[in-house]
């Protein structure tokens, strides 16, 4: 396992510039998905498809799939974390825009902001301060702007998706202090899947009772993109990340990721794009730059 660096690179930087482009048209495969398969079997499904291609992987390079240890819990706790996650996730954009919510669970980097801080022992200087009250006008922005065809259920759906934001901070920041420097990156991977998917199970039975909406191109496409490009591939590579990078310096890379939603919400779904949602949009995204922001002296 190679050890963390001090300062992410032109390497790092690239890869989160990807990872950012997929997680921004992501909103939109979740979106269309949904169409085919009920919101929370659509997220157990997606997780099982990936986890199985995560066990192939681990047993390819020979790496035990878990441990005996404490470090067993921590993966339980971040597969509980994901879990429930992804629920919001997924429940809440069948209610809300895939633009909102691409804005609303990138408030995320605000909470590992603030986690680090305390649990990590990161400074919290000015710039950060400053971002954080950025991001909170964002969001007053995002739910003061509300397009023609609002309801109350896309209050639901906003709200689900910052609950969303605060779990995958979270999930970020408890990796970081019981996982990251214990485990490969793969096992990491491997415990957030695996152990989601009994949680997402869970509510998909007693809160679902059609699993199967409709079967056609599009949303299985959907689908397709989400398990494998994003939740195995792009999420894999992630955690190799946060085991490498210190976490801040990448979250500050995330604020592309709203921009890219927005962009692909308009262009794949035409969404309308309000006022409140381009404010909330030019908040969050500078709030993440400057919260994450590493001046020279630190």
């Amino acid at each position: 396992m190679q050890p963390t660096k001090e300062h992410i690179d032109l390497k790092g930087f690239t890869i989160m510039l990807i990872l950012t482009l997929l997680w921004g048209l992501n909103y939109s495969a979740i979106k269309i998905s949904n169409e085919g398969f009920s919101p929370i079997f659509n997220s157990f499904l997606r997780s099982s498809v990936a986890s199985v291609l995560g066990v192939f992987y681990c047993l390819s390079i020979k790496q035990p799939l878990f441990h005996r240890d404490i470090r067993l819990f921590h993966g339980f706790m971040v597969g509980l974390l994901f879990g429930l996650e992804f629920v919001c996730i997924y429940v809440g954009m069948f209610y809300t825009d895939a633009a909102r919510a691409g804005i609303l669970i990138n408030f995320s980097p605000f909470v590992v902001a603030i986690g680090a801080y305390l649990f990590l022992k990161e400074k919290l200087h000015l710039l950060k301060i400053i971002g954080l009250i950025l991001a909170f006008f964002g969001v007053y922005s995002i739910f003061c702007g509300r397009p023609s065809y609002f309801g109350k259920h896309m209050i639901l759906g906003d709200i689900l998706e910052l609950i969303a934001a605060f779990l995958w901070g979270a999930t970020t920041v408890y990796i970081k202090k019981y996982l990251a420097e214990r485990v490969h990156p793969i096992n990491t991977f491997l415990y957030q899947l695996v152990f989601s998917i009994p949680v997402i199970f869970f509510f998909s039975l007693i809160l679902e009772k059609e699993w199967i909406r409709s079967v056609s191109l599009f949303p299985i496409l959907a689908f397709i993109y989400s398990s494998v490009i994003v939740a195995f591939i792009s999420y894999f590579i992630w955690f190799k990340l946060i085991h490498e990078y210190p976490v801040s310096e990448l979250s500050v890379f995330t604020f592309l990721s709203p921009v890219f939603g927005v962009i692909f919400g308009s262009l794949i779904l035409k969404e309308e794009i309000t006022r409140g949602l381009v404010l909330g949009l030019i908040f969050v995204s500078l709030g993440i730059y400057l919260t994450n922001y590493r001046r020279k002296s630190d």
